[in-house]
């Protein structure tokens, strides 16, 4: 678990790394229009998502085959000369290479996941899963500070540390990093099964998988809410700078840091996982309702520690869909569920930002800037409907 714990958060710290820089990096290709850069980024980001939608079931399912620690390994090993090959990128084809190169080999997230569950009790998988969530709230948290810091030194040396974490994963892993899946355990490979559309036959094969599936879907929808226009909304609707939006991510960061990292276990052990779920998500259905209305900065405060326990759902949900498969399905689980939500990366930005577009222009005189936020909450409550059923016990 440590080591886990540790390759997530090296892993989210390497993305984060480069989120600063990368839009930068991409206008310096482009002569610096920064009006083209933001069309190009935003390829840039469908792009990764679109590889890991096809291509996590494949790890996923080749990790039950032959084991997590070599499908780690190779990930992490990819990861760094992919970020080498980013830093010395002499064209905007080069990076836009990398960005899929990087999209593949970030699946071994997936694989991490299931590797927790390979190693830990059913009845303790959700407080282990809200550790990883703690591991990428710390990655997310320092990743784009240190990104920002080592940005204004050289657009390209970030890539350089991004690279330097991710090689020193993999050789540490390499070291150290223990099989979790003994070979009588492992699945056949199946390419029948091997990609996103046949990863859908494992979410209908068990009871109430596919609805926790679902829920994990809107969950995974409803954040790219805030990624997509926080900093436009924020700034349209109070008026605050970069340092105020600044200081308020630390605050969400560290909130969801806390949570995850210490209240997902007792909560769990002390109302299950059923009911956790439900709390997290009516929670997060609360305080998006709170951004979404919130006339002053101030009342956007207060929907912070509310939203943080959002952040008890996702652990929930997790543990509840690995207690339903086979140990030699649970890499195939990860690299659907993986999938699943990197198809709400290529539809969430685009969605958010068009509600958001059309509240302050067309829909203007409705007075609600906050319909993203608002249209999230939905999400959210209609998660919750379909996961209090989905996440019934299951009789024999």
């Amino acid at each position: 678990m440590a080591f886990v714990f540790v390759t997530v958060m090296l892993d989210m710290l390497a993305l984060g790394i480069v989120i600063p820089v990368l839009p930068k990096l991409i206008e310096s290709f482009l002569g610096g229009d920064t009006a083209r850069a933001a069309e190009v980024s935003g390829l840039f980001g469908t792009a990764w998502s679109a590889m890991q939608f096809l291509f996590s079931p494949t790890l996923g399912a080749l990790s039950d085959r032959f084991g997590r620690r070599p499908v780690i390994l190779l990930s992490n090993l990819g990861l760094g000369l992919d970020y080498v090959l980013m830093a010395l990128a002499p064209s905007l084809w080069w990076l836009f290479v990398g960005r899929l190169v990087s999209g593949l080999t970030a699946a071994s997230i997936s694989t991490a996941f299931a590797y927790v569950a390979d190693v830990t009790p059913a009845e303790k998988r959700a407080g282990a899963f809200g550790v990883m969530g703690a591991a990428f709230g710390v990655g997310f948290t320092l990743g784009p500070a240190i990104g920002g810091l080592l940005g204004g030194m050289d657009p390209r040396l970030p890539f350089w540390v991004a690279a330097g974490f991710s090689l020193a994963n993999a050789a540490y892993g390499l070291l150290v990093l223990p099989e979790s899946l003994p070979a009588e355990r492992r699945a056949g490979l199946r390419l029948a099964r091997a990609n996103p559309i046949g990863a859908l036959g494992l979410l209908r094969s068990h009871r109430g998988l596919l609805g926790l599936a679902g829920v994990h879907f809107l969950y995974n929808l409803a954040h790219h809410s805030l990624p997509a226009v926080f900093v436009l909304y924020a700034g349209y609707r109070y008026g605050w700078d970069e340092a105020m939006v600044g200081l308020t991510l630390a605050g969400v960061g560290v909130c969801a840091m806390l949570v995850q990292g210490l209240l997902v276990r007792p909560v769990v052990a002390r109302i299950g996982e059923r009911r956790t779920l439900l709390v997290g998500l009516l929670c997060g259905t609360l305080g998006f309702a709170i951004y979404g209305l919130a006339p002053t900065g101030q009342i956007f405060w207060i929907g912070l520690p509310i939203m943080a326990l959002w952040g008890l759902a996702g652990p929930a949900a997790q543990g509840l869909m690995s207690a339903r498969v086979a140990p030699d399905e649970q890499g195939r689980l990860q690299g659907a569920l993986t999938s699943a939500a990197s198809v709400t990366g290529l539809i969430g930005p685009g969605l958010f930002s068009f509600v958001f577009a059309f509240a302050i222009a067309g829909g203007a005189h409705l007075g609600m800037p906050g319909a993203p936020y608002l249209l999230a909450a939905a999400s959210l409550a209609l998660a919750a409907a379909i996961g209090w059923r989905a996440a019934a016990p299951v009789r024999p």
